[in-house]
């Protein structure tokens, strides 16, 4: 089995952290090294099934002055496209893969004072690299993980007890934000990866409490939800492609062998974003302004979807 990409690998081991979380350990498949990984960099690995691709972006966990190895940790969704189940039922030590070179998009702020990460689930993947550098820097900094209270023995386990900046919280609600982000310091920056509804009520918090907008940083890898299927058609190439309601738009565009752009796959990065000529998109990214979706001009391939029954792309 081979997965596609532009840095050829070996699958060095694949560990058991608990019934629904793996760590996929990779080597180089070859005499060089891997690239140097900035802290919260990640990668895009093409998962090629029989029956369809996914190319899906992962956090590295490794720590970023590592070359001789990568590894991932990825959560299986019962729920999902498929990418996950691949990777935990399918890929096996010894696997021949290719993963994309890193992209950093979530750096940590070079001129913090202080840095406070909030984690949700498996968000915490990026946080895992912050933390050595954050620790060798003599950084000033607090870590704050959200879990179901049945998860949260596993993420101690993954983060460690022995440090009391970092805070493991097992809820059932709502996290309660205020006390960690109310009277912090003039220079803390926040850093929030998680779930939807975990990094809206991070990003409200902060404004409410009156956090600059420049000092709020959130990553987001979820995966898109589905909707109804919807035509897309290609000006410029005069192209007509059906897109399924299990797809997004981007898969839809790579199915049909367009070498579309791409980078986060997250909704976070805005390499992905054509212009609209016609039709009425379904906007779903965490990039484009209130006054950019408003005028429906523009859209994010990897997430968004269509609210009429066709678009023209130009493209």
């Amino acid at each position: 089995m081979i997965i596609t990409g532009s840095l050829p690998a070996r699958v060095a081991g694949i560990d058991s952290i608990s019934p629904t979380l793996k760590r996929f350990r990779f080597e180089p498949d070859g005499p060089a090294e891997f690239p140097t990984a900035a802290p919260g960099a990640h990668v895009l690995v093409t998962l090629s099934g029989p029956e369809r691709v996914w190319k899906n972006a992962y956090s590295l966990v490794t720590p970023p002055e590592e070359r001789g190895h990568y590894a991932i940790i990825v959560r299986r969704v019962e729920q999902s496209r498929g990418g996950s189940h691949f990777l935990h039922d399918v890929l096996r030590s010894g696997d021949r893969v290719e993963l994309s070179a890193p992209a950093s998009l979530f750096p940590i702020a070079s001129l913090a004072r202080k840095h406070i990460l909030i984690g949700g689930g498996i968000g915490i993947t990026p946080f895992l690299s912050y933390l050595p550098v954050l620790k060798a820097r003599g950084a000033v900094f607090e870590l704050h993980q959200f879990c179901a209270i049945s998860e949260a023995e596993t993420f101690r386990g993954l983060l460690g007890t022995d440090d009391p900046r970092v805070h493991v919280h097992g809820t059932g609600g709502r996290p309660v934000l205020e006390p960690i982000l109310a009277d912090q310091p003039l220079g803390t920056h926040v850093y929030t990866c998680g779930p939807e509804g975990l990094m809206r009520a991070v990003a409200e918090t902060a404004k409410g409490l009156g956090w600059p907008a420049n000092a709020v940083h959130q990553e987001s890898f979820a995966g898109a939800a589905g909707g109804r299927p919807f035509i897309v058609h290609l000006a410029r190439s005069g192209q007509t492609i059906l897109v399924e309601e299990s797809q997004t738009l981007l898969e839809a565009l790579e199915g049909a062998g367009i070498e579309a752009p791409c980078l986060c796959r997250g909704g976070a990065c805005g390499v992905c974003l054509l212009p609209v000529l016609d039709g009425e998109p379904e906007h779903r990214d965490h990039v484009l302004s209130e006054q950019e979706r408003a005028e429906g001009k523009i859209i994010a391939t990897c997430l968004s979807r269509a609210k009429s029954d066709r678009l023209t792309l130009d493209y």
